[in-house]
């Protein structure tokens, strides 16, 4: 019995996922929650710097797994193993390739994010004093009607990141202020750091081809968002399905290889419009949904959305819109003095914990008034949060909560197994295994400046590195 428990670790270990030391990290008291977490085991996923990595630098020569790659073998086929024993479980056909010549030692996923993130080919701007490995402590469990996880993990700061998109009014007119780590104006000192922590689950049912093996690295491609060539504004505007007369966008974002038409999936090469529409009727697309420490957590949600063409939200409105009027640049509400005490924040309250955060219409807003005596170094989110507005698909996660304490978030997240929106979600099943991804943006960051985990085979009363337990 010993030795089997012995082998089960070091098993999940080698794929990234572990026993989380006493099984549960001590955290802050929750919702109510139909699971006792003390009772349900808790697995350790490691997740890394990913840099500039993406799918065509897997399959390029710059990549020394990118045969393994073409000829359809899972990442963690290579990047398996612990730090003392690295490819100790490589399968036989990686020990073959080994034994033809194939020289390169494949690091494990934490050695890789610790390389990465000092810089090199894969990271060439990087972020002064970031960690490049994350752990996150998943637990599952599920009922009848849904899906109960609950995740933990260590922030870099000694505080939350809960501010996003703040304006700041300079005594004649409203400006954005502050912005991710990676931004030139934040690096230079200019503006402070102001960032939302992020926790994103992307879900796979089989129906996309190549996720199981490949994970998120399926919808990461050049031409993104601070990614190696990376598409112009203009290029985007006018491309006809993701532009000004299709998606109506200016930067491209995580999309399939599937939507596209060439076998580099070049950002540009898009599919017809009714060739994608048939592909997400038949399933193909991957389930991505984002807690968010500013424009969803204050109000319990988490956005739900997918991935296919690009990366685009469920039918309906989801929990956050601008609290922006982008023609103007004048906030649209202020906080309700009559019920927080006050307007604006000022700069000095950005992250006093005794002062609000987030403007959520029902709660704590009243629309702004422009003759308000505004002073400069006055402070405004720019985004609007709303329980009440959120419809449709796009409103399925109701139950996320999430608390910071002594550096450590805890979030709980209630998913129904079958939202009834199959046309946007993938429906979850007893008895199915599917694949799961894993991504968290700490420290103030965005874009790819991320933590992700290689693909996650989750069961619901089926096998899976992560088994979630079944609650009478």
């Amino acid at each position: 019995m010993k030795r089997n428990r012995i082998v089960q670790t070091l098993l999940l270990g080698s794929m990234g996922v572990g026993f989380f030391a006493s099984g549960v990290v001590a955290g802050p008291a929750m919702a109510a929650s139909p699971a006792d977490w003390t009772q349900i085991p808790a697995r350790t996923v490691t997740l890394f710097y990913p840099g500039q990595s993406s799918y065509q630098w897997l399959r390029s020569r710059a990549h020394p797994g990118a045969r393994m790659v073409w000829n359809g073998a899972a990442c963690l086929n290579c990047h398996s193993g612990t730090e003392r024993g690295r490819g100790r479980h490589m399968d036989g056909g990686m020990r073959r390739g080994m034994r033809q010549g194939m020289r390169w030692r494949p690091p494990t996923a934490a050695k890789m994010g610790r390389d990465i993130v000092d810089g090199g080919p894969l990271e060439p701007t990087p972020i002064p004093g970031k960690n490049g490995v994350l752990n996150l402590s998943v637990q599952a469990a599920y009922d009848a009607e849904n899906l109960y996880l609950r995740f933990q993990w260590r922030t870099n700061l000694d505080r939350p990141g809960r501010m996003h998109n703040y304006m700041r009014f300079d005594g004649e007119k409203w400006a954005f202020y502050g912005g991710p780590r990676s931004s030139e104006s934040v690096a230079s000192g200019e503006e402070p750091p102001l960032y939302e922590d992020r926790l994103a689950i992307m879900i796979d049912d089989g129906s996309v081809p190549g996720f199981r093996t490949q994970g998120c690295w399926l919808t990461c491609h050049r031409g993104m968002r601070d990614m190696p060539g990376e598409a112009t504004k203009a290029e985007v505007k006018a491309h006809p399905l993701i532009g000004e007369t299709g998606l109506g966008r200016s930067d491209v974002r995580k999309y399939l290889p599937d939507s596209r038409t060439d076998a580099a999936a070049s950002w540009d090469k898009t599919k017809s419009a009714q060739a994608i529409a048939d592909i997400k009727g038949a399933g193909g697309f991957v389930d991505l949904m984002q807690w968010r420490a500013h424009r969803s957590n204050p109000i319990e949600m988490a956005d739900d959305g997918y991935v296919l063409e690009y990366r685009l939200s469920d039918e309906g409105k989801g929990p956050y819109g601008w609290n922006v009027d982008r023609e103007t640049m004048t906030p649209k509400y202020m906080f309700d003095p009559d019920k927080v005490g006050m307007k604006v924040l000022t700069v000095d309250d950005i992250g006093d914990p005794a002062k609000p955060y987030a403007l959520i219409r029902e709660e704590n807003a009243v629309p702004y008034d422009a003759d308000a005596d505004w002073e400069e170094g006055d402070v405004l989110p720019g985004r609007l949060l709303s329980r009440v507005d959120a419809t449709g698909s796009a409103s399925d996660n109701s139950r996320v909560h999430g608390e910071w304490d002594d550096g450590v978030w805890t979030v709980e997240w209630t998913r129904k197994l079958d939202t009834g929106h199959s046309g946007d979600d993938k429906i979850l099943r007893e008895g199915r295994t599917y694949t799961f991804g894993f991504a968290v943006h700490d420290d103030n960051v965005t874009t790819r400046f991320h933590f992700v985990s290689f693909p996650i085979q989750f069961g619901i009363g089926s096998p899976g590195q992560i088994q979630a337990t079944r609650l009478r």
